[in-house]
């Protein structure tokens, strides 16, 4: 009996010239990997001190401490996915902080100053849109760093240079409250509220990019804003929305970390837009655009707070973290760059 090798006249592919099961798994691994990456973490850092890691209260603290840098990297998601970058987070964090703290103390009523951080994150972000579609910057990196300073010069001079402290209990609820779950073996369980806000948050960016129209142009924006134009889609104002809605969740941040600090100060978010993104690359999206998800974005976070986590255990400096977090941004974009040339060549 004979077999035909001559299939590919017919379109079919042979044996020969099918995908590896290594190129197969690659789009399963881009989505689910990251859950992966986490277990194996997970396991590592148990087996390395298994009386502390998986306590309860260990768990709820990672989930406390990275609440805020989950808000600063889904907004950041949304501007790397269109291959972009917005270097002005942490400064518009520190003054949508100031600026409900100082509205707090000049007397405002507490829903002005609940909604004034995410408001005053929003209208940075607009202005970062619209410098950076209509005067042409030539990379977003410029906008938002002349953002960065003009932000954080604010922050300074709303509140003199110096912290204010008592907020209101709606902003404290936000940033420090936790909902009593019951008791377990003498422990007591307490959920985060802060955690409750991320998932929600997370949920609906996540129905957001993957069945509106809205986020599927973002997706092709990154992909080929070209191409983009060609089909009829506002390039500019689709840019113009996606960095406000990072300017907004920059605001966001500002009020949970206000929130959990029961108070605000102009040298808040210090570094954390390096953070926000070294969680997105982590999580697997790309700096050419076009690439990534909200389930990477999240867990992009949680391995950063285990990183963070684990070298607080252990005494680590942090000046040691910031090397590794610096480390980790360059070998995470070395890899998106050597899977950017697998794709290419596939």
């Amino acid at each position: 009996m004979t077999v035909s090798t001559d299939r590919s006249r017919t379109g079919n592919r042979t044996e020969a010239e099918a995908p590896g099961l290594g190129i197969r798994l690659l789009p399963i691994l881009d989505r689910y990997g990251i859950l992966l990456v986490i277990l194996v973490m997970g396991l590592v850092l148990y087996a390395l001190q298994p009386d502390v890691f998986f306590s309860w209260r260990n768990i709820t603290n990672i989930f406390k401490q990275t609440a805020v840098n989950s808000m600063l990297a889904i907004g950041m998601f949304l501007v790397i996915l269109t291959a972009g970058i917005d270097l002005s987070v942490g400064s518009v964090l520190a003054l949508g902080m100031m600026s409900l703290a100082v509205a707090n103390a000049a007397g405002w009523a507490w829903p002005i100053v609940l909604l004034l951080g995410p408001a005053v994150g929003l209208a940075t972000g607009f202005v970062n849109g619209v410098g950076i579609t209509k005067l042409r910057m030539p990379h977003p990196f410029i906008m938002t760093l002349g953002m960065l300073f003009m932000a954080r010069g604010l922050a300074n001079l709303i509140s003199g240079g110096v912290p204010y402290t008592g907020l209101p209990d709606a902003v404290r609820f936000l940033g420090s409250a936790q909902i009593e779950l019951g008791e377990l073996d003498g422990t007591r369980l307490n959920l985060p509220v802060g955690l409750i806000v991320t998932i929600v948050v997370y949920l609906i960016f996540w129905v957001f990019l993957e069945h509106s129209v809205l986020g599927r142009r973002i997706y092709a924006i990154g992909g080929n804003p070209q191409a983009a134009r060609v089909s009829g889609i506002n390039v500019d104002r689709v840019l113009i929305f996606v960095y406000s809605l990072c300017g907004l969740m920059a605001g966001f941040a500002g009020l949970m970390m206000a929130g959990r600090t029961n108070s605000g100060f102009p040298n808040a978010g210090i570094g954390a837009e390096l953070e926000a993104i070294a969680a997105v690359i982590i999580g697997g999206a790309s700096f050419f655009g076009g690439r990534g998800t909200v389930l990477g974005v999240f867990g992009g976070v949680i391995i950063m707070g285990l990183i963070s986590n684990t070298l607080n255990l252990n005494n680590v400096s942090v000046f040691w973290q910031q090397i590794l977090i610096g480390l980790i941004i360059v070998v995470a974009v070395f890899l998106d760059v050597v899977r950017r040339g697998i794709g290419t060549r596939r």
